[in-house]
């Protein structure tokens, strides 16, 4: 692209489209809403999506750092760096006044914004825009929408997956040419408002209970959300050791440690659908407490459906495989 081509694209840009995006990558201990953020990378792209610099930090976590075999981080690693309000100011620097960009945007909002509030402050984000919801909008011919998939989409090579520098770089590199389709095919882009935490209770206090502990955090009772119908065929029930397939039918019963609305989400992302009840057409039951007499535990052992636990299926989700044909 010549000069003239970049000013005449330059010109030509809508109006409404924002002036400057902070891509964000960040590694966390968990999914839950206790885990913390063990690094952290930005990428600031000009109103074109071109990149104007990068930045990245460990955290110290001040805990275990988790699932080390995915993102590589030891606890030997992360004690010498910096607790997370000691990078605040300079991580806040290069969000203010960008939209954030993410690869599951609400996801890495939410452990940012859940950090600022520890730190008794508040991440200066007001737009968020993921990139998977963008990648939907353009119709892109993705088998899954993994950031690998997106990568080789765009023919950007992903050197160190999990690692948030290298996951950003990959990022920013991919939405530059999803920035320039949407403009050209005149595509909204799927902004969303992020609203701060203005406050943060790392224990909430719980009535007394008869029963013992439990690792899970108690969802309280939502409606179900309405969600689009899964674009690919059932292809039946999930066989241990084998990967989940795009269009297995997937329930959830009981508590779990991640969000279930994020969880459900992701099974969504993955290709997967989310069944509200179980029925001989289910793929597989999610469960923590498989021995727990609910109605689904109860026809999932009747119909001989597979259940697993949040823990195996998280794993499971991972690496779906794409649908048949």
């Amino acid at each position: 692209m010549t000069m003239l081509d970049d000013l005449t694209t330059a010109a030509a840009w809508p109006t409404a489209y924002p002036q400057g995006y902070a891509v964000v990558d960040v590694e966390t201990t968990g999914l839950a809403r206790d885990d913390r953020i063990v690094s952290a990378a930005v990428y600031r792209l000009d109103a074109q999506g071109n990149v104007e610099d990068h930045w990245y930090t460990l955290v110290n976590p001040e805990r275990d750092p988790g699932p080390v075999w995915i993102h590589g981080l030891t606890s030997d690693a992360l004690e010498g760096a910096p607790l997370f309000p000691e990078i605040a100011a300079e991580f806040a620097a290069r969000l203010d006044g960008r939209v954030l960009v993410a690869h599951n945007a609400i996801f890495d909002w939410q452990m940012i914004a859940r950090e600022y509030a520890r730190a008794e402050s508040a991440a200066p984000v007001r737009q968020r825009l993921c990139t998977i919801a963008l990648a939907k909008q353009l119709a892109l011919p993705l088998p899954n929408h993994k950031l690998e998939s997106l990568a080789a989409h765009f023919g950007v090579e992903q050197r160190q997956a999990h690692n948030a520098l290298d996951d950003a770089r990959v990022l920013a590199e991919a939405f530059r040419p999803s920035l320039h389709a949407a403009a050209e095919q005149g595509v909204r882009l799927p902004l969303l408002e992020c609203r701060p935490l203005t406050e943060w209770a790392a224990s909430p206090a719980a009535s007394p209970s008869p029963y013992p502990s439990s690792p899970y955090r108690s969802n309280s009772w939502r409606p179900s959300r309405k969600r689009p119908a899964c674009p690919y065929p059932n292809p039946g029930r999930y066989e241990t050791d084998k990967p989940l397939k795009q269009g297995m039918r997937v329930a959830f019963s009981g508590d779990t440690s991640v969000d279930r609305e994020l969880l459900e989400d992701r099974t969504v992302e993955a290709g997967l659908h989310v069944a509200t009840s179980v029925s001989r057409l289910t793929s597989l039951l999610v469960t923590n407490d498989p021995d727990a007499a609910t109605s689904k535990t109860l026809k999932a052992r009747s119909f001989g459906t597979p259940i697993v636990d949040e823990a195996a299926y998280t794993q499971l989700l991972r690496d779906v495989a794409p649908a048949d044909g």
